[in-house]
């Protein structure tokens, strides 16, 4: 299987920037449906990398703490434009819903968005985002029977027992798997490897990693500095949560509710906010840093919290991704990669039922107006945003239709 793609160039950060801006400004829908955005923009759209490459920074995302789709965002940034344009995708994916979670926090108010009908329209918009990226993977990913039962065997493990923890195993097992019986699934990756940054560079960013998770809670304690104590329950928050999205809640609960930072009520009409805006969940942290009680708080806080909380992610991405670009060439490690390239599919499969499939669908019509954005997304190839904005439309008529009819 071949994995390269011809490039006459390198591009640059402000090219990244630009169009992970519109990423961050239209991907509703949760870590999954971002995964669908990114490989619709990035893969189908603008063929910066290849399926199986993709695949390969998805399943990286997953094996690493923090916020799986931001740090394929990063990595794909990192693939184009080195570090710059690594920062360069966090930056533009990231920004839009940071600022408005940063207002809200602001301005923080007992809204109730759960049921707002515009939400369920873009939680069906995410659904079909989702079922168009499945779809194209499957064919790319998955064109043989080995890899098509390590797919089906990836879903339905994850069907049984959801946990972050599994997702790691599973890729582990479809990585051993393909080991044993894709061996003769070479790639060539030359035109995706990494930017030269060096192992001297990336060994830098290991090691500041380690560090701050090691010195920021000695420090703060040894101080007594609020500030520090702040940073380092952001980040530790970044740091230690595998899985990413809705895993991080109960780390962050812990971390500002418990002490008294943000009240409960405060935290959860954050969280509910949080549903409504495109991008990162992980951007909760701005709606959270601009409402403590501790100093930092207001914008100084929301911007505290919010590269504390992602500071983890890029420092590993830069990190990890230069090794992991000269591995993924190596011919014996090929069959790995496509095992794991075969079980990241498994779980699209599995998170396209729940979470996205249970946490969208209430009726028939739902599956109908969810039909019709996959098929303007997969036939007509209509925009994302258009779609989404089609779909947000769609979900208020539905909710007002369904007040009528009650």
């Amino acid at each position: 299987m071949t994995a390269s793609v011809s490039r006459t160039s390198t591009g640059s950060a402000v090219e990244v920037l630009r169009v992970a801006l519109g990423l961050g400004l239209t991907s509703f829908g949760g870590p999954i449906a971002h995964l669908g955005y990114f490989h619709r923009e990035y893969v189908e759209r603008r063929q910066w990398l290849t399926d199986a490459a993709y695949a390969d920074l998805v399943a990286l995302g997953q094996l690493l703490p923090g916020p799986a789709s931001s740090q394929v965002g990063m990595g794909v940034g990192f693939l184009r434009a080195g570090w710059r344009g690594a920062l360069a995708a966090w930056a533009g994916f990231t920004i839009p819903s940071a600022v408005a979670l940063t207002a809200f926090g602001l301005v923080a108010t007992d809204i109730d968005l759960a049921s707002a009908g515009w939400i369920h329209g873009l939680k069906l918009a995410a659904m079909a985002i989702v079922a168009a990226a499945v779809v194209a993977m499957w064919r790319s990913l998955a064109p043989d029977w080995p890899r098509r039962l390590i797919a089906a065997g990836a879903a339905a493990a994850m069907l049984l027992s959801p946990t972050a923890a599994l997702q790691v195993a599973v890729i582990a097992a479809g990585a051993l798997l393909g080991w044993a019986v894709l061996r003769g699934n070479r790639r060539e990756a030359k035109a995706e490897t990494a930017p030269a940054s060096g192992r001297r560079a990336a060994t830098i960013a290991l090691a500041t990693f380690a560090a701050l998770l090691v010195g920021l809670p000695l420090l703060a304690r040894a101080t007594g500095l609020e500030w520090l104590s702040v940073v380092d329950a952001f980040y530790r928050a970044g740091a230690l949560v595998f899985g990413g999205g809705h895993v991080v809640l109960p780390l962050l609960s812990e971390s500002v509710v418990e002490p008294g930072w943000v009240s409960p009520d405060s935290f959860l009409a954050g969280y509910g906010a949080a549903q409504a805006v495109p991008g990162p969940l992980f951007t909760f942290a701005a709606f959270l840093g601009a409402s403590l009680g501790p100093q930092p708080n207001g914008v100084a806080g929301a911007a505290v919290a919010l590269v504390a909380i992602f500071l983890p992610s890029l420092l590993l991405v830069l990190g990890v991704l230069p090794f992991w670009a000269r591995l993924r060439t190596m011919p014996a490690l090929a069959g790995a990669l496509a095992g794991a390239g075969a079980a990241v599919i498994g779980l699209l499969l599995a998170a396209f039922y729940d979470p996205v499939w249970t946490g969208a669908v209430t009726g028939p019509l739902d599956v109908f107006v969810a039909a019709a954005a996959f098929v303007a997304l997969s036939l007509a190839r209509t925009p994302p945003y258009v779609v989404v904005v089609l779909m947000a439309a769609a979900g208020e008529v539905l909710a007002r239709a369904s007040g009528l009819v009650a």
